[in-house]
């Protein structure tokens, strides 16, 4: 059986996910981001009181078809940007089609009514969000970050941070204190 946990974002939620199920003593095979994969079948009390748990925690159990897809998508996007370095061997449309056996026009259109953006402004949004972290890191410098975040250069990495923060990524690195996001506040654009 398969559950679907929207604002399930880091691996810190992954964490307090776990440990919820242990609490309740629901076994559990898998957790993911966005999904937790049960032995069996789930009791209905243990799963209201596994839907009471995540909501205090600001998780949310999911059971509409189309804003599980939408969950499925971010969970995909921030997978991708924060935590693998490998780039998907096809275009992220293509990428994303093939994830979820969906054509890309019809996540667009769907990913664009829920969450009011559009998914590569999300994407973009977020690979934001990881130069603002690798900048802060202070251990690559601005050419080795747009090559780690798959940017066809330096320019187009910089042209977007502006966009984004209104800052230049060389005057952002300079600041004395640097505001960065929560994942789970960017999952809510």
């Amino acid at each position: 059986m398969k559950l679907y946990i929207q604002n399930m974002v880091s691996l810190r939620c992954k964490m307090l996910v776990k440990q919820e199920l242990q609490n309740l003593g629901i076994i559990y095979k898998t957790v993911e981001l966005g999904e937790v994969v049960l032995d069996g079948p789930i009791e209905k009390n243990k799963l209201l009181e596994f839907k009471r748990a995540l909501h205090l925690s600001g998780l949310e159990l999911m059971d509409d078809e189309r804003a599980i897809l939408v969950e499925k998508i971010i969970n995909l996007v921030v997978e991708m940007v924060h935590y693998t370095d490998e780039v998907p061997k096809v275009n992220f449309s293509n990428f994303l089609s093939e994830k979820l056996n969906t054509n890309y026009a019809k996540l667009s259109d769907l990913f664009s009514k829920f969450k009011g953006i559009t998914i590569e402004n999300f994407v973009i949004l977020h690979k934001i969000e990881r130069a603002k972290e690798l900048i802060t890191y202070d251990q690559l410098n601005i050419t080795e970050i747009a090559y780690k975040l798959h940017y066809s250069s330096v320019a187009h990495l910089s042209k977007q941070f502006k966009q984004v923060t209104g800052l230049t990524p060389t005057f952002f690195k300079h600041l004395a204190t640097r505001r960065r996001e929560n994942l789970e506040d960017l999952s809510k654009h």
